[in-house]
């Protein structure tokens, strides 16, 4: 059985999206998007990821998706942001 707590938010640290949009965005909308990971792939979409503060830079982000004419193909809150040290580096989950 998966883990119940899997998703859950920890209280200091921003969940985690994934937002799917179609065609290939460069690294330069990265500034647009807040500094959300922008991945093209293979199938001519993009999928932005990253930490998201709250609700209102949520519907920030949606908001610049519409304003700039891509199209929205879903969005998905994966993860809480968790940070853990393993063999010496960095580890966000």
């Amino acid at each position: 059985m998966a883990d119940q707590h899997e998703h859950e938010t920890h209280p200091t640290q921003p969940p985690i999206y994934q937002i799917r949009v179609a065609g290939h965005l460069g690294r330069h909308w990265a500034g647009v998007f807040d500094g959300l990971d922008i991945r093209r792939e293979e199938n001519g979409e993009t999928l932005l990821t990253g930490p998201v503060v709250d609700q209102a830079a949520l519907h920030g982000v949606l908001r610049r998706i519409r304003d700039t004419g891509m199209t929205l193909l879903s969005v998905q809150r994966v993860a809480a942001r968790r940070s853990h040290q393993s063999d010496g580096k960095a580890c966000n989950e």
